[in-house]
């Protein structure tokens, strides 16, 4: 057993997510492999953004196949152990722990690695090293082309070797790696695979698709699969409602007093879309919340609107209002392709939103996008907060803090200023034109109340839809809810809240003590297209 060749660290990797409190099955995706051994289509890539579980696949695939350890007790009464019918599946048995099994972590490197040499050396010299320990018989060279050598062992075995290759584009993230790196390491995966009859199959994962990096032929024997437009491998990346259902009942079974609702992992980590329409939940910020019984921005690690701002910084004009309609949870028209990020420079919005699209920052659905969910949220909102180049974008978020202030404590006076203040920018979104501009203005101008609120728009309460309510995250804080109108009056939105009876929202079921303890408030906001002027009214309810 080699570090590359039949490695036990794919087997050890899975085994550890498999007995996880939270584990869900995604071993069905190995019957889709199958078929395709030794087959002329047996070229897979499959790209996603991080956190959706590619390498948990990569290392099941690893582990099924591969030689290094038994790992029929990993794989017992999971999926895969039945064929789509439900009868017991003859190809788990045929091909379980059967293949010799190349693995590839890309992402990782050589101690002090300082050029694309000696990256690739030891990703080269350490497969050649296993190849020579497991053949030998053979005269194996170590400093020769390892797809010379594995030809050779082909030649006089017969013996064929399943390729699996994580995070094949992590690479071109690295500090030391030339655009001349780059199309040697293409070089050399097409070396290593490309019409190779050695490679009984090549399962590759990444976030990055290859088209945008191979202009020539390279890498064309691939089949690539992403998320947004390819409906095959869809339901493997990701979870779907009915996994998060039952790891939701697992938590509550197996947690002391469970503090997360399962409406909260909705709009924590929900949002992401199958291009078959299914609805994805970003699958570790799921394990996550469940382990730590706490809602929580698991999907970064650092610096989160400086990354989105890597995105936009070279448009800001073209993207800032569609940031403002997007903050409100509007769609933004966009035709999203696959391009990679560091593959060119992001000029136009197209660009900017396709690349965003691909890391996971926004989602696309029926040719728009949006930001998915409140944890992806919330970085959005540390950018328009953060980044003064922004313009009238930033002046405004900062205004939220006022806002927000002058709410809770009646003072409708200074909401109007800020609100005509924010009227008052070069923007043609303040033109309102319809309420959906007005909702968008009015999002943004209490975008700071998204730290001691959960903020919904047009969410069902009582007996219609109101514009927003601000759910407090503390219980004794106050409680709002606001409605906009245009040419009418504040008066006429506050009736509305009541006759619709709007604040039932913050009570609990019959004989439960109150969700909230603190005031609730009706917000009434208009704007007259005449007077070009805006009117507040506050007026509590309890």
């Amino acid at each position: 057993m080699g570090m590359f060749l039949n490695s036990r660290n794919c087997f050890e990797d899975y085994r550890e997510t498999v007995s996880d409190t939270y584990f869900v099955d995604k071993s069905a995706l190995i019957r889709e492999l199958i078929p395709a051994l030794e087959k002329k289509n047996r070229y897979f890539c499959i790209t996603r953004p991080r956190r959706f579980g590619k390498s948990v696949m990569a290392n099941m695939v690893g582990a099924f196949f591969g030689k290094a350890a038994d790992s029929s007790g990993l794989f017992a009464g999971l999926q895969i152990t039945k064929d789509k019918e439900g009868n017991d599946n003859q190809d788990y048995h045929k091909h379980l722990n059967r293949h010799n099994v190349i693995f590839i972590d890309f992402s990782e490197i050589p101690r002090d690695c300082t050029d694309y040499r000696q990256y690739i050396d030891r990703i080269q010299n350490g497969i050649n090293n296993d190849l020579a320990q497991a053949y030998p018989d053979f005269e194996i060279h170590t400093e020769d082309a390892v797809w010379d050598i594995l030809s050779d062992i082909f030649q006089k075995t017969g013996d064929k070797f399943i390729f699996v290759m994580d995070e094949w584009d992590a690479l071109f993230h690295m500090p030391f790696i030339t655009e001349e790196a780059r199309r040697t390491y293409l070089l050399f995966l097409k070396a290593l695979l490309k019409g190779k009859v050695y490679v009984e199959l090549a399962y590759m994962t990444g976030v990055l698709p290859i088209a945008k990096y191979s202009s020539g032929s390279e890498l064309n024997m691939f089949l690539e699969y992403d998320m947004v437009t390819k409906k095959k491998f869809g339901e493997y990346f990701g979870f779907q409602e009915c996994e998060v259902d039952r790891l939701y009942q697992i938590y509550q079974e197996e947690t002391d007093r469970p503090g997360i609702t399962r409406e909260a992992l909705r709009i924590w980590y929900d949002g992401y879309y199958t291009a078959s329409g299914k609805r994805l939940y970003n699958p570790r910020s799921i394990v996550c919340a469940l382990t730590d019984d706490e809602l929580a921005n698991y999907w970064t690690s650092s610096g989160p609107y400086d990354e989105i701002f890597y995105y936009i910084r070279n448009n800001i004009e073209s993207v800032r209002e569609d940031l403002v309609f997007m903050i409100a949870g509007e769609g933004v028209q966009a035709e999203v392709r696959n391009y990679a990020a560091v593959s060119m420079e992001l000029n136009t919005r197209d660009e900017i939103y396709s690349a965003m699209v691909v890391y996971g920052l926004l989602t696309c659905i029926n040719g728009k996008v949006y930001i998915p969910n409140r944890e992806i949220m919330e970085q959005f909102k540390n950018l328009l907060m953060s980044k003064e180049s922004l313009g009238y974008v930033y002046n405004l978020a900062k205004e939220s803090e006022k806002m927000v202030k002058a709410t809770l404590a009646g003072n409708t006076q200074m909401m109007a200023e800020i609100l005509k203040y924010a009227h008052d920018t070069e923007s043609p979104i303040f033109s309102y034109n319809s309420e959906i501009e007005l909702s968008a203005v009015v999002n943004l101008v209490y975008l700071s109340a998204r730290d001691q609120y959960r903020m919904e728009r047009e969410d069902k309460a009582g007996e219609g839809y109101v514009d927003f309510i601000f759910y407090p995250e503390q219980r004794a804080a106050d409680a709002f809810i606001l409605e906009l109108k245009i040419d009418s009056t504040p008066e006429e939105a506050i009736q509305q809240i009541k006759d619709k009876k709007y604040a039932l929202r913050f009570q609990g079921k019959t004989g439960e003590k109150p969700k909230y303890t603190g005031r609730i408030l009706a917000v009434g906001i208009s704007y007259s297209r005449k007077t070009k002027e805006h009117f507040c009214k506050i007026e509590e309810l309890r």
